[in-house]
């Protein structure tokens, strides 16, 4: 079975660290300067004289990719990190990593670069679908289940990105200036807790600087507070392409410095050592780490692994879909009203609207002056209505009205990195027809978050052909969609850097709508693009003013032609593109895209289809979403709205509908306006390849949706108190100190449109007592409703006035954990309270000072739902 994270001392350590130590000693100079260095783009160089494996790195952190960017061996895709901490269940966690250890072992991969544990300091963060939130607490216990999953089934971790990398602008230069305090109360405060408590077997290094040192050389965080404060005896690893000096990352603790072949360490390390410039013993410190590692994963002969049997095999699809409704957050759910009923009186009278003759008048409504007359609509009777039953569950014989572009073609995962390819997805439209008895949906389009070509996908079958500057075919590949990116040796069988200089894509479409068909190109350098046996494009596609390469090679997608094309009638595409060297990367890579957008519609038009179905079905549905464009690595957001007329879809079917539930597929707060004027508001994240089955699930009420919020949700980008996300002179300072996320807004005295933990549930909860003691608060609490549930119970500590410093937060998350009962049933759960939160860090002396005096201790709900109090007196 496995091994504890804390076995530290037993017989199985003590015989690994036995053979690390004789593997060492087998080392000289340049074979330990040489597995320092990556092997190739996801991989160490093996030692075959001493046993020694070559270790194999891979994406994650919501699936294992494994070291090819390819869908011929797919992977679970889970629900996005945001979805897993508003689960709040570090349990949970663990199951999802133990997953993820079994998909890593299937691949032959060894280390998950993962999980990200960075924290929401601004909502406007671009990459913030990866990390867990805005409070240290809640990340450093969900990344601890994590870890400690993963590692269960012998596989290791890298927790990143060490440290404040907590925004994607000039992140490979950004200076980042933090204080102590809150460097050591925020920031490092994730990572301490999963040192201490998961034992992590990698950490790695993050591109930027803090207070003028890049991280892969800083000594002081990484030698003197992670490993001499905190203990931790793993490698650390660098972000890909962020070791800069050779000297310098030994000296700063860095371990390994990725990708190779070409890196600092290597023969320039070995020259190092030589010249006097760093000691030896410093290379020995690290090529002990990652031989421990190898050790730890069984990639060491003569070492004990530190798993020698795996967990019980988990089924992937089931899980996703749990981990999916368990992280959805409803955070709105109001009364529902019957479909047609008497005249609504509060409503304000629409003058423009032309009348509806065959709708029964509903008597308790202002007349609506200005909407037009309806003449023709659909009589909605027999409604199954409950008296004073909220919007959501469904109830039995419900008849739906779907809309929105992300209901059909879901958006399940984050881009950049995190990608992974899975076998299926279950779309919002699927996983209802699924749900639903036959002819009780329907769906209309309604409005497209992206007005612009994505990477070609649905209707296309693709394969890339590569070839010399002869002509020579070398191989050939096949693709998940219209986009190639091929790093280091992820290449074809056959094909090599030095001998391609070209790569075709080719296929067919076949597409879904008739009319005017967008194809373009994503990329840099030249391209030809055929369509339908006619080349529409033969140019060169140059670099705009992207400063990531995330940007520069999977930025702005550029049209090149439209094409009339026949729904269902298959079309062969290509697009051929030549490499040149003027255009190459620093690293060994090949990053383009075929992209595709379909016939365009009078937006109006299509938003008055949706609000025609709307107003013949009972509950109007409405998916919306972010695109990669919007939340993706490489770059920050520039506000928080909605892409394309996705807003106006909500109003316009809301105004139809007064049953209009909107789903929302982001990673991370987006403004909703119309929030109030629509019944329920359902937070899915990006849920994974399940996701349409799970938001079946919920709507149906077969599951419960279990998410509270990991992170504060913003009414409008104005409102939130920290939002700076862009260097000035290459500096970005943090000069809010100790106050972001809830911490922020209560200092601020601004309301977001929903707090920090809030989340409803199908049934209803009494809050019957609190015992505070200074480690623990014990909670009994009641199932008051009709239905089986899940609670969530926060505990928060306010300090009492002249309770220590006067800028202190005037509440902290201190404890949380997650209870169940059936109706009626009373539970009581016992809280750990953490130390932390009676703490503060003391700049003078450089240390963590408790803080005694009188605080409050708050049961709560949510962060602005407390159900009970009592008061605490430290000494």
């Amino acid at each position: 079975m496995a091994e504890s994270g804390t076995d530290a001392g037993t017989a199985g350590e003590a015989a690994r660290e036995a053979a690390v130590e004789a593997a060492l000693g087998e080392l000289d100079l340049d074979a330990k300067a040489r597995l320092l260095g990556g092997r190739d783009m996801w991989s160490l160089h093996p030692l075959p004289g001493i046993g020694l494996k070559s270790l194999v790195m891979s994406d994650g952190p919501i699936g294992v990719r494994g070291v090819r960017w390819t869908a011929d061996d797919p992977s679970v895709a889970l629900p996005s990190p945001t979805a897993l901490a508003a689960a709040w269940d570090p349990a949970l966690a663990r199951r999802a990593g133990r997953l993820l250890a079994q998909e890593a072992r299937r691949k032959g991969v060894h280390v998950l670069l993962a999980p990200t544990v960075n924290l929401h300091r601004s909502p406007l963060g671009g990459r913030h679908f990866e990390a867990y939130g805005e409070d240290p607490l809640l990340t450093g216990a969900i990344g601890t289940g994590y870890v400690l999953g993963v590692q269960d089934g012998g596989v290791g971790t890298t927790v990143k990105h060490f440290v404040a990398n907590d925004a994607e602008t000039d992140r490979f230069t950004v200076d980042n200036r933090v204080a102590p305090r809150p460097l050591r109360e925020l920031y490092l405060a994730p990572f301490e807790a999963i040192v201490k408590n998961a034992r992590p077997w990698g950490i790695m290094t993050a591109y930027n600087q803090v207070n003028g040192v890049t991280m892969t050389e800083h000594h002081e965080l990484v030698n003197e507070v992670l490993r001499g404060e905190w203990g931790f005896d793993g490698v650390n690893v660098s972000d890909w392409m962020a070791a800069r000096s050779t000297a310098g990352a030994l000296r700063g603790g860095l371990d390994v410095a990725m990708p190779g072949p070409v890196t600092v360490y290597g023969e320039a390390l070995a020259a190092a050592v030589r010249a006097g410039e760093v000691a030896e013993s410093a290379v020995d410190a690290a090529v002990r780490n990652v031989l421990r590692l190898a050790a730890r994963v069984g990639a060491l002969e003569g070492a004990p692994p530190a798993v020698t049997e795996p967990p019980t095999p988990i089924d992937g699809d089931a899980l996703a879909r749990e981990l999916a409704h368990r992280g959805f957050v409803l955070v709105r759910n109001a009364v529902r009203k019957p479909a047609e009923s008497p005249v609504r009186t509060e409503d304000p009278v629409r003058t423009g609207d032309p009348v509806r003759t065959g709708d029964p008048v509903r008597t308790g409504d202002p007349v609506r002056t200005e909407d037009p007359v309806r003449t023709g609509d659909p009589v909605r009777t027999g409604d199954p209505v409950r008296d004073g039953a909220p919007a959501l569950p469904l109830v039995p014989g419900t008849t739906v009205a779907l809309s929105g572009a992300a209901a059909r073609d879901a958006r399940v995962l984050g881009g950049g990195s995190a990608q992974v390819f899975p076998d299926h997805v279950v779309s919002p439209l699927d996983g209802l027809a699924a749900a639903l008895p036959e002819g009780a949906l329907t769906y209309a389009v309604g409005a497209d978050p992206s007005d612009e070509p994505a990477p070609a996908g649905q209707g296309f079958a693709l394969r890339a052909r590569c070839r010399d500057a002869a002509g020579n075919l070398l191989g050939e590949g096949s693709l998940p969609g219209g986009q190639v990116q091929w790093i280091g040796d992820d290449l074809p069988e056959g094909v090599t850097h030095e001998a391609l200089a070209s790569v075709e894509v080719v296929g067919t479409f076949t597409p879904r709508e008739t009319g005017a068909h967008s194809f373009g190109t994503r990329g840099l350098g030249a391209f030809v693009l055929t369509v339908a046996g006619e080349t529409v494009f033969d140019g060169v596609q140059a670099m705009g003013s992207e400063t990531d390469p995330f940007e520069a090679f999977f930025g702005s997608p550029v049209e090149r032609a439209e094409v009339p094309l026949t729904a269902g009638e298959t079309v062969e595409v290509s697009l051929l593109h030549t490499l040149d060297e003027e255009f190459a990367a620093p690293l060994p890579v090949v990053a383009f895209s075929l992209v595709h957008l379909g016939p365009r519609r009078d937006p109006d038009e299509l938003i008055a289809e949706a609000v025609g179905a709307a107003r013949a079905a009972d509950t109007a549905v409405v998916v919306v979403a972010t695109t990669e464009r919007v939340e993706s690595e490489g770059f920050d957001r520039t506000d928080l709205k909605l892409p394309g007329r996705q807003d106006d879809l909500v109003r316009a079917v809301a105004a139809a509908n007064p049953n209009t539930v909107v789903v929302v597929n982001a990673g991370s707060p987006v403004e909703m306006p119309w929030r109030e004027d629509v019944a329920a508001v359902l937070l899915t994240w990006f849920p994974g390849q399940e996701g349409g089955a799970a938001l079946a699930d919920v709507l149906t009420g077969a599951e419960e949706p279990g998410g509270r919020l990991p992170t504060t949700w913003p009414a409008v980008l104005a409102d939130a108190p920290v939002t700076d996300v862009v260097p000035v002179d290459g500096e970005l300072a943090y000069a809010e100190g100790p106050f972001i996320g809830y911490r922020a807004w209560d200092r601020s005295g601004r309301t977001p449109a929903y707090a920090f933990g809030h989340g409803l549930g199908y049934t209803t909860w009494s809050y019957d007592s609190l015992v505070a003691g200074p480690d623990t608060a014990t909670v009994r609490i009641t199932n008051t409703g009709d239905r089986p549930g899940r609670e969530t119970v926060q505990v928060y500590l306010a300090p009492a006035s002249g309770t220590g410093a006067p800028d202190r937060p005037g509440r902290v998350l201190a404890g949380f954990t997650s209870v169940t009962a059936g109706p009626g049933e009373t539970v009581e759960t016992a809280i750990a309270l953490s130390r932390r939160a009676f703490e503060v860090w003391d700049e003078e002396k450089g240390d963590w000072a408790f803080v005694p005096g009188v605080y409050e201790v708050r049961a709560a709900h949510s962060l602005d739902d407390v159900r009970l109090t009592a008061v605490l007196e430290i000494d």
